[in-house]
């Protein structure tokens, strides 16, 4: 009940109140991990992340099937760009029994920012599975499949972003670049405008219609 109350003074912006709330509880089950977690998870909202990872350690020690903890872990290590620890964490919180779309797609895009395209491929895909209906992962997903230059399936899971998405101006993008790649023009060039009408501050998209513009008049 208490957690339940601190969880809501959270979601409402009453920070104070809900640490108070969080300190009373694990004052009062020192051994039980609910109240380390949460009291973690307050400090990484208020970006105090070397004391949210006291707490999370603190649970982990508790109790090592943790996995919200380890997860906890894992996000406050991949705001800070230390991207392989992150990925051991997140991996440790799905070997505990996490297999949520949220785990193997933090797991994905840590092992993404490090290269490890494979294995980025890998917990995306799974990702995916557990949540088809998800824009973001599904985009994602198409970037690590471009990078790893499967362009057609890539293809794929950027038009499936625009179904949940219309408004996805860097899936119209990668897109675009797709059916530049391809010699489709007038589709790259649909692509790249329909990105700028959606975010017309698109840099990129802007230089992609800018180029294939000048290599029209040129032919």
């Amino acid at each position: 009940m208490e957690n339940k109350q601190g969880i809501q003074l959270m979601q409402d912006g009453k920070y104070e109140e809900a640490a108070k709330v969080f300190t009373a509880y694990i004052e009062a089950h020192p051994k039980e991990t609910t109240g380390y977690i949460n009291m973690a998870n307050l400090l990484s909202v208020l970006g105090d992340f070397e004391r949210s990872l006291l707490f999370n350690e603190r649970a982990i020690e508790l109790d090592s099937k943790a996995t919200a903890a380890y997860y906890g872990r894992g996000t406050i290590y991949y705001q800070q760009d230390q991207f392989e620890k992150a990925a051991d964490s997140f991996l440790l919180a799905i070997k505990q029994g996490m297999d949520e779309a949220d785990a193997y797609y933090m797991l994905g895009m840590s092992y993404y920012q490090t290269g490890s395209l494979a294995h980025a491929q890998a917990n995306l895909s799974r990702a995916y599975e557990l949540s088809p209906n998800d824009s973001e992962i599904s985009f994602q997903y198409g970037l690590c499949l471009a990078q790893l230059e499967q362009l057609d399936d890539a293809a794929v899971y950027f038009e499936k972003t625009i179904e949940l998405d219309p408004s996805h101006a860097d899936a119209h993008y990668n897109l675009g670049i797709i059916f530049a790649s391809k010699e489709d023009i007038d589709s790259a060039l649909n692509s790249f405008r329909t990105a700028l009408s959606y975010q017309p501050d698109h840099l990129l998209a802007g230089n992609g219609i800018r180029v294939l513009e000048d290599a029209l008049d040129k032919g």
